[in-house]
């Protein structure tokens, strides 16, 4: 029987780092990761709002928040700037005021800033967010998966696996498709791996996206 771990779990104080930077005590520890929570979600459905072609994602990378005695710093880290510092930085501004009524405390201050991801489709969560948009337009999978290899191979990587599991093209049995392009050595540690899985509701249910990329030993 197969034992499975978290690939980005597996290298964490290696060559991975929490999202999540902060100390607390004990009774305050839960009341923090629900508002992370909170903070992340309402970033990803701002950003979802400004998405005007049915074709686009959000292209978010991933999130950071660092707490400090009165100040969170919250640093967005996505593919397409464009949607977040429309209209001379008033998306920031406005994404400001939105996470703030997620904080229950008022003395706590807020600092908001983007950071642009260079190549935006060698990113995990990114490939899963073009994946789900195609598959949520019934584009076949196979010319997906092929689609997103290709964009990974323009970033330089080392590698790349693409799963997805489900009623595939619709048919009435559920089974699991991959592909595979370059090294992708999950048992090595001090490899680069990066990881995302995301599920996507599509007309025929639900199907389970998983994206590896090896940015090579490191």
């Amino acid at each position: 029987m197969g034992r499975r771990i978290h690939p980005l779990g597996f290298r964490l104080g290696i060559n991975r780092r929490h999202y999540s930077r902060w100390f607390a005590e004990p009774k305050d520890y839960p009341k923090f990761v629900r508002e992370d929570r909170r903070v992340r979600t309402c970033i990803e459905k701002y950003m979802e709002k400004r998405i005007k072609n049915r074709f686009d994602h959000v292209g978010i990378g991933h999130i950071e928040i660092q707490r400090k005695t009165d100040l969170t710093e919250i640093e967005i880290h996505t593919g397409f700037p464009d949607l977040l510092i429309k209209e001379h930085n008033s998306g920031l501004d406005k994404l400001k005021n939105e996470i703030e009524r997620s904080f229950h405390s008022e003395r706590q201050k807020i600092r908001v800033s983007s950071n642009s991801i260079a190549q935006p489709y060698g990113n995990p969560r990114i490939l899963a967010g073009f994946i789900a948009s195609q598959s949520t337009n019934r584009v076949a999978f196979r010319r997906t998966m092929k689609k997103a290899i290709e964009l990974v191979g323009e970033t330089g990587n080392e590698g790349v696996r693409v799963q997805i599991s489900g009623r595939l093209n619709g048919s009435e049995m559920a089974r699991v498709e991959w592909a595979r392009e370059g090294r992708v050595p999950l048992q090595t540690v001090k490899a680069c791996i990066d990881y995302f899985y995301y599920p996507v509701q599509t007309t025929h249910g639900v199907l389970g996206t998983k994206i590896w990329v090896s940015r090579g030993v490191g």
